[in-house]
């Protein structure tokens, strides 16, 4: 009877947390930690997420929506010969990124082996830089529903967003930049393209990120974690285990809300993104929850 009071109170503040798509193994835990950054306020706030399939839709009418990769997978830019070996990689190592019965030293090896050739498969396509943006606009790829409002509240309140991202940075930029919200407090850790003198495609740029090393890539970045002290309390979204680790350079951590969506395989997979993730949305394309959600904390 307590537990429901609780959650008649709790939900009535924030009634979006009510969806059937929403999931809590912890309500309580969660109700803390909200209120615990609520009374410290926005100023000690920072916001960590993964870009695609995070920040970005998953699917649209039931179709499957690009990655910052496959939006160059897709393109003109790349031949066809191409095309058929990325897809090749996708249908060979997807399968095994998402797999919930492998553990993450099983895949670690794996990833970094797709991520490789993808690469190495682009670089040999000779890609010209000024064609990225219209390879963008010409894309199906999409914010989820509600990302103006999100991107303009954080940067309103100056509250910083890290994006750390296994994808293609040039490319996701890219796709902020045309929704028109590349704000100042946007800062992004990803893959990188090295363009020679003539603006064409000669490699990719420092280590490779893949998704189970946001980590390295969080504390590789530690000098910037450094300017962000005095926020201490974290927003965490992400779409995948991996993701999990990435506020790992933040300094004097106090509070941490994980926020997972779970958009593929939800049933087999669920289980282990409750165990993991303090809220999990299931197959829900919108920004709704963590637009509540910093509503709340920030109290406007």
């Amino acid at each position: 009877m307590a537990w429901c009071v609780f959650c008649f109170v709790f939900f009535s503040q924030i009634p979006v947390l009510s969806k059937s798509s929403v999931n809590m193994r912890d309500p309580k835990r969660v109700e803390q930690i909200l209120t615990s950054m609520r009374n410290a306020g926005p100023s000690t706030l920072q916001v960590i997420s993964d870009f695609d399939m995070t920040l970005t839709r998953f699917a649209y009418n039931g179709k499957r929506c690009p990655t910052s990769h496959n939006i160059l997978d897709n393109s003109k830019l790349i031949s066809e010969d191409c095309k058929a070996k990325l897809k090749n990689l996708l249908d060979t190592y997807y399968p095994i990124e998402i797999d919930s019965t492998r553990s993450v030293e099983e895949k670690l090896p794996l990833m970094v082996e797709w991520w490789t050739k993808a690469h190495e498969l682009l670089v040999q396509q000779k890609i010209i830089k000024d064609h990225l943006a219209l390879v963008v606009r010409e894309s199906e790829a999409m914010l989820r529903d509600g990302y103006q409002q999100f991107f303009d509240h954080l940067h309103q309140l100056s509250v910083p967003l890290l994006i750390f991202s296994a994808g293609i940075g040039d490319v996701l930029e890219e796709v902020i930049r045309q929704a028109g919200v590349f704000h100042p407090n946007v800062k992004v850790f990803s893959n990188y393209m090295d363009f020679d003198e003539s603006g064409v495609l000669q490699a990719f740029k420092g280590e490779l990120i893949h998704i189970y090393n946001k980590r390295e890539g969080a504390l590789l970045n530690t000098e910037h974690f450094k300017e962000l002290q005095s926020r201490c309390n974290v927003l965490l979204l992400g779409d995948s285990l991996g993701d999990l680790n990435m506020a790992d350079g933040v300094m004097d951590l106090q509070n941490i809300l994980k926020i997972g969506y779970l958009n593929d395989k939800v049933d087999e997979r669920r289980q282990s993104y409750l165990n993991s993730y303090d809220i999990i949305l299931e197959k829900d394309e919108t920004m709704d929850v963590p637009n509540a959600i910093l509503r709340y904390i920030t109290g406007q």
